[in-house]
């Protein structure tokens, strides 16, 4: 992909994109620096739960998620390491379908048995893990304001 091109003028173009990660927003699976995902763009299908999707959100961001649930005219979305559902994000926002990703070096694929695992296990434990993220996030203001001067290293 060149500098310069947004991931929609890409895929315009090309039935795939490769392109490195940015964020936390979907760690574990996929790190910041280290991994790269692929995306295959957008057919006429709808897609379905599970499905992680490169989409936009306005006025130019670009957002790597995983849809959680699927509506009659939406998706609802959630990010692998977020605490907050999108929702609204319609088959105009979406530009692609990632397909497979690259980490740590080697190549992986959605069909592998071991990502189809991982997918499901995350999909069925997303209440308790926004929990568990609220409850960290609590804690560490709360640490903050009892321990203010407290060595942040």
């Amino acid at each position: 992909m060149t500098e310069h091109a947004t991931y929609e003028e890409y895929l315009k173009s090309n039935e795939r994109l490769i392109s490195p990660f940015k964020g936390t927003s979907m760690m574990p699976l996929l790190k910041q620096g280290r991994d790269v995902f692929v995306v295959q763009r957008k057919g006429e299908e709808r897609f379905q739960k599970c499905d992680v999707v490169l989409y936009r959100r306005p006025p130019k961001s670009y957002v790597l998620h995983r849809i959680i649930a699927v509506r009659e005219q939406d998706y609802v979305i959630l990010g692998d390491n977020c605490i907050r559902k999108e929702y609204g994000i319609t088959d105009d926002d979406i530009l692609g379908v990632m397909v497979g990703y690259v980490r740590k070096g080697k190549e992986r694929w959605v069909t592998d048995c071991a990502y189809r695992i991982y997918s499901f296990v995350w999909m069925h434990t997303s209440a308790l893990r926004i929990l568990w993220l609220r409850l960290r996030g609590v804690a560490a203001r709360a640490f903050r304001k009892l321990f203010p001067n407290r060595n942040r290293a």
